[in-house]
C-alpha cells in the first residue's frame, strides 16, 4: 500500500519547472507550435487594434488555448508512437493521422471563430 507524502509546498512549486521545460521544447523543437504561438500574437494585436469586449476577450482565449493544448497532445502523441514504434507500421500511422486530424478540426474552429469576432470590427473600421 503507497503512503501518502506530505504536502510540500516546495515541491509543489518546483513541479511548474517541469511545466516550463515542457513548453520551452514546445517552442524550440516543435515548429507547428511556433507557427500556432505566431498565430495567436497577431490575434491578440488584432483584438486590440479593434477594441474587442471582454466576452470576445474570452471567446479568444479559450480558442487560443483549445489550440495550443490540441498541438501539444498532438506532439506528445508523436513522440510516444515514435517510441513505441520507432520504424514504419500502419497502426501508429493511423494514430499519428488522427491526432492531427484533431489539431486541423480544432484550427478550422477557431478561424470561424476568429471570423465571427472580428468580420463586424473590420466592417465597422472600413464602413
Amino acid at each position: 500500500m503507497d503512503e501518502k507524502k506530505p504536502f510540500s509546498l516546495k515541491k509543489r512549486l518546483l513541479s511548474f519547472r517541469y511545466a516550463f521545460k515542457g513548453i520551452a521544447h514546445l517552442v524550440i523543437r516543435e515548429h507547428n507550435f511556433r507557427i500556432h504561438l505566431i498565430a495567436m500574437v497577431l490575434v491578440i494585436a488584432a483584438g486590440l487594434i479593434l477594441g474587442l469586449s471582454s466576452a470576445e476577450w474570452l471567446v479568444i482565449i479559450i480558442t487560443i488555448g483549445m489550440v495550443l493544448i490540441t498541438e501539444t497532445l498532438n506532439s506528445v502523441v508523436e513522440k510516444l508512437c515514435d517510441i513505441i514504434a520507432p520504424g514504419k507500421d500502419a497502426r501508429i500511422k493511423i494514430i499519428k493521422d488522427m491526432m492531427a486530424a484533431a489539431v486541423l478540426i480544432t484550427a478550422i474552429i477557431s478561424v470561424v471563430i476568429g471570423l465571427i469576432i472580428f468580420i463586424p470590427h473590420i466592417l465597422a473600421c472600413i464602413l
